[in-house]
Formats: structure tokens, C-alpha cells, sequence
């Protein structure tokens, strides 16, 4: 009989051994792909620039012309300059991973510095360094294009004295305007989220009566986390768009109605993972303080719920986490729209929507979803690690060795 036995316990946990064996290389395998794809795109640039580049057209102020603009630089030998118009240029890749032609240098008597602005807006502007040039238009001969590289552009360039138009655009493609609709999210899904959480978890730890209500209770909490997302984002679409349309001035998907169906997916978590931390703290706490004659309510805000702090640490890092990472729900919730002006009350994109929004684009921007991936895959792990590290010396100072 023990021989059988401990061929069963053998058995089941060389299982166990091989499953999390499996777990860990899936993971890693898929850490690897992402990493792959996107480590080319990572810069401060994508994530302090706005997504939206803007364009202006633009030609000659009457009293400028072509040069002899010489320039003691020495540029790289993937940089071309002509010294007849003061302008070195460079074949570059932008920020969601497209070809482009890129302004390296102006030189301070070009006259590129001053432009007539043939657009709407203001009428002077002026083509700077990091802007993309998007094509040079003549009289009487063909446009340089940035489709033909940035060699070729300086050469027609260099063959003409004067230009008809110009094209260029301010440096776009960053998730600046993601990254902070992120933030707001978090931030308001844990206002809304954390004070009903931890309030119900304790009312059925600390006060609630074990009878078929609570049981029930429980089993629908349980239930709530098999939901799947896109279940959530429907009630966030029928409910609560409406309901801030209606008590604030937005017209449709916000971020607050964002907020408030993420609060709904995480309920569940807090809950269960709040319940869980209350039920670890000895009873012999609460008992010692009954008998020095706090009442029950001083005894579990000032007893119990502040040696239970690791645990609520936690269950705040389970829900940072999953708002980072929700998408589903908030294609409905909040919009799809990438925007750089964000308001709450207005349509946006979090970084996991926005990847959403980038696989769906023909052909799937893989590079700059595995970018943001990454990204996501970062704020996780500082998120993860600050609060293991405040948990540890929060347990330290109530003399808990950890």
C-alpha cells in the first residue's frame, strides 16, 4: 500500500513539475515574441509624443531663395545635406514603425526657416529637426517624394531653385494620450472600486451571519468573475453611457463610463481577495481587543483591517492589473478612438485598447502593439514589485517577519 502511494505521489507531482515546466516556457515564449517585435520602438519619444502628427503645406516668402549655406557638420553617411537650401535629411523610421524621410539639421540662414502657411492657422512657419517630409512640389517638374528616399529628394531638390509647395509633418505615432487615459482609469476605477469592495468584504467577514443569504452572496460574487468581458462592456454600452451622458456633459463612450464598468469587473477580485486577508488575521486579535472593551467596529477598523493590509495591497495590484490589461470591456465602455486631448468625459484609448486598435488597422501593426505590450508588461512589474515592497515593510512594522 505504500509502495502504491508513493507511486501515486510521484506520479502526481512530476505532473505538477511538467504543468508549471509548460506554464513557465509559454510564458517566456511569449515574452520573447513581444520583446522580438517591439524592443526596435521603444524610445522617451513614443511615450512623452502625441499619436496624431499634423500637417502643413507651405511655400516660399517672396524675399527668399536658394543659397550657398556650407556648414562645418560632418554627417553620416545615411545623412544628406544640400547646401542650397540648408537642409540635411535622413531615411528614418517613425514611431509606429512606417518608412519616412526626416529632417536632421536646418541651417540657421535657410530659408526653410520661414514659410509661408498655405494652410489654416497661423501664416509663419517654419520646417524644424525631427519633422518628416512628406514631398517637395515644383513648376514644370516632378515632386520629390519621400516614398523615393531621402538621397533622391535632396537631388531634386538641389536641381531647383525655387519650390511650389512643400509638405511636411510634426513628429506623430506616440501613446502619450493612451498612456494617460490609462492613469485616469486607474484612478478612477479604484475610487469607485476599492470603498464598495473593501466595505462588502467586511461586512461578510466581520459582521454578516453565516445563513443562506450570505451563501448565496458569495456564490454570486464567485459567479461575477466567470463573466467574460465583453459581457461587461454590453451593461457598460446600455448602462452606464447613458448615465453619464445624462449626469455630465459628455455625448457618448467616456472614460468615466470606462471607470465605472471596470469597476463592476473588479468587484468580484477585491472582494474575494479582501475577504481572504480579513480571514487570515488570528482571532486571538480580535478577541484580546473585545476583552479590553473596544466595541466590534473599533476592533475591525483598528485591529483587523490594518493587519490585513497586505492582502488589501494586493488586491489593489490584482486590479491595477486587470485595468491595465482589459480591453474587451472598454471597446464598448470607452471608445476605440486614439486621441491626444483627453477629457473624462470624452472618448479615448487605454494602452490595451490601443493595441486593439493597431492589430485591427490592414496590415496588424505588429512592431508597435509588441512595443506597447511591452510597455504594459513594465508598468506591471514596477507596480508588482512597489507593492511587495510596501506590503514587506508595512508587515515589518507591525513586527511580522516575512
Amino acid at each position: 500500500m505504500s509502495s502504491k502511494r508513493k507511486i501515486y505521489d510521484v506520479t502526481m507531482q512530476s505532473l505538477t513539475y511538467l504543468s508549471s515546466l509548460i506554464s513557465i516556457v509559454v510564458l517566456l515564449g511569449i515574452v520573447f515574441f513581444v520583446f522580438q517585435k517591439g524592443y526596435r520602438l521603444i524610445s522617451w519619444d513614443l511615450i512623452t509624443h502625441n499619436y496624431q502628427s499634423v500637417t502643413y503645406i507651405a511655400d516660399l516668402k517672396e524675399d527668399q531663395s536658394p543659397g550657398n549655406f556650407t556648414t562645418s557638420i560632418n554627417f553620416g553617411e545615411d545623412t544628406y545635406y544640400s547646401s542650397k537650401w540648408g537642409l540635411a535629411l535622413k531615411d528614418g523610421e517613425n514611431m509606429i514603425g512606417g518608412t519616412s524621410v526626416f529632417v536632421t539639421y536646418i541651417h540657421p540662414d535657410s530659408p526653410l526657416n520661414a514659410l509661408n502657411n498655405k494652410g489654416v492657422g497661423i501664416e509663419d512657419i517654419a520646417l524644424k529637426e525631427d519633422y518628416q517630409v512628406i514631398r517637395f512640389a515644383f513648376e514644370g517638374a516632378s515632386s520629390a517624394l519621400a516614398i523615393h528616399g531621402a538621397e533622391n529628394m535632396i537631388d531634386v531638390l538641389d536641381a531647383q531653385n525655387s519650390f511650389r509647395e512643400l509638405e511636411f509633418s510634426t513628429t506623430g505615432g506616440g501613446i502619450r494620450g493612451s498612456i494617460i487615459t490609462t492613469l485616469y482609469l486607474i484612478v478612477l476605477t479604484l475610487i469607485f472600486a476599492l470603498p464598495i469592495g473593501i466595505g462588502a468584504a467586511i461586512y461578510l467577514t466581520e459582521y454578516a451571519k453565516n445563513n443562506r443569504f450570505t451563501r448565496f452572496l458569495r456564490q454570486m460574487i464567485e459567479t461575477l468573475t466567470g463573466i467574460p468581458s465583453i459581457i461587461y462592456g454590453l451593461m457598460g454600452l446600455a448602462v452606464f453611457v447613458p448615465l453619464t451622458i445624462r449626469l455630465t456633459d459628455a455625448t457618448g463612450a467616456n472614460i468615466i463610463s470606462g471607470a465605472l464598468t471596470l469597476t463592476v469587473i473588479l468587484l468580484p477580485v477585491i472582494i474575494r481577495t479582501t475577504e481572504e486577508s480579513l480571514k487570515v488575521v488570528p482571532d486571538d486579535y480580535r478577541y484580546a481587543s473585545l476583552a479590553l472593551g473596544a466595541s466590534q467596529t473599533q476592533t475591525t477598523f483598528r485591529v483587523v483591517l490594518p493587519n490585513a493590509t497586505a492582502g488589501i495591497l494586493t488586491a489593489t495590484l490584482l486590479a491595477i492589473g486587470r485595468i491595465i490589461g482589459e480591453s474587451a470591456a472598454l471597446v464598448f465602455a470607452i471608445g476605440t478612438a486614439v486621441k491626444d486631448d483627453i477629457r473624462i468625459t470624452e472618448k479615448s484609448t487605454s494602452l490595451a485598447v490601443h493595441i486593439w486598435s493597431m492589430m485591427t488597422d490592414e496590415p496588424a501593426n505588429i512592431e508597435l502593439s509588441s512595443t506597447i505590450a511591452l510597455i504594459i508588461l513594465a508598468i506591471v512589474l514596477v507596480l508588482n514589485i512597489s507593492i511587495k515592497l510596501l506590503s514587506k515593510r508595512m508587515l515589518r512594522k507591525q513586527g511580522v517577519k516575512k
